[in-house]
Parts: structure tokens; sequence; C-alpha cells
């Protein structure tokens, strides 16, 4: 008997271990299913994430595209503000009008009144002067009306 009890607990250990087999195998396979799904959510993420990834670098590409237009056109801005700038100022100077003028007199007499100094010996030796023959201002030894052709400065608002 001791061998038939024996026989019967090995059967039995025997059938406890083909149990614990199978269910340690459908164990196994649940385990092999869940890994199979959790790989391809894992490719599936990984796909979208390259797919996010590489949109992301042509959107930084496009951006730098434009950072450098816009960096080009601040450039342009602010030579165009100096431009501007310089214009203003030049028109300014232009409205303010002369600050003064210059009179050409012939043997002390009022001839003409022009804006420059170029101008008016212009005009004076249109009308005869010698160029280098008259004189900007009056010299002590002799008098006003005797040089034959004078120019002089006169300020304007002063």
């Amino acid at each position: 008997m001791t061998r038939t009890t024996t026989l019967a607990a090995l059967r039995e250990s025997a059938q406890r271990a083909d149990i614990e087999l199978a269910s340690v195998q459908q164990e196994i396979t649940l385990l092999n299913r869940r890994a199979d799904v959790d790989t391809a959510r894992a490719d599936a993420t990984t796909a979208a994430l390259r797919e996010r990834l590489e949109q992301a670098a042509i959107a930084a590409a496009r951006h730098e595209d434009e950072l450098h237009t816009l960096r080009a056109q601040s450039l342009l801005d602010t030579e165009d503000r100096a431009v501007l700038r310089m214009l203003l100022r030049t028109a300014r100077k232009q409205s303010q009008g002369p600050d003064r003028v210059y009179v050409v007199f012939h043997h002390g007499a009022l001839h003409s009144v022009h804006a420059t100094s170029d101008a008016a010996e212009d005009a004076a030796e249109r009308d005869g002067a010698i160029p280098g023959g008259w004189t900007a201002s009056p010299t002590a030894d002799r008098p006003t009306t005797e040089a034959p052709w004078r120019i002089q400065r006169f300020p304007l608002g002063a």
C-alpha cells in the first residue's frame, strides 16, 4: 500500500504540475499578447512622434526663413528711417529760408539782391563786372561809392 499511496501522490503531484504548467502557459500566452499589443502601441506612438518631429522640423525651417526675412526687413526699415531723418532735416533747413542775403552795389548804388554769394558774383559779371575786379567789402582808404562793384552780406531777421 505504500507504493500505491506513493504512486497516487506522485500522480496527483504530476496532475497539479500539469495544471500549474497549463496555467503558466496561459499566463505566458496572455503576457505575449499584451506584449504584442504594447509593441503595436509603441510602434504607432513612435511613428506618430516621428511624424510630429518631421512637421516641427519643417515648421522650424519655415520660421527660420521668416526670421531671416524679418531681420532683412528690419535692416531696411532702419536704413529707411535714417534716410527719412536726413530728408526731414533737409526739408526743415529749406523751409526755414535763408538767414542772409548778398547785395550787389554798383558805384555805391543798389544793383541786385541774391541768396548766395556765387549768384551775386554771376549777376555782377553779367552786367559788366570784371571777374575779381570788385571788392567784397569797402576798404578804409576808398569810399564805397568809388568801388565799381561791391558785394555785401546782410543778415535777415536780425
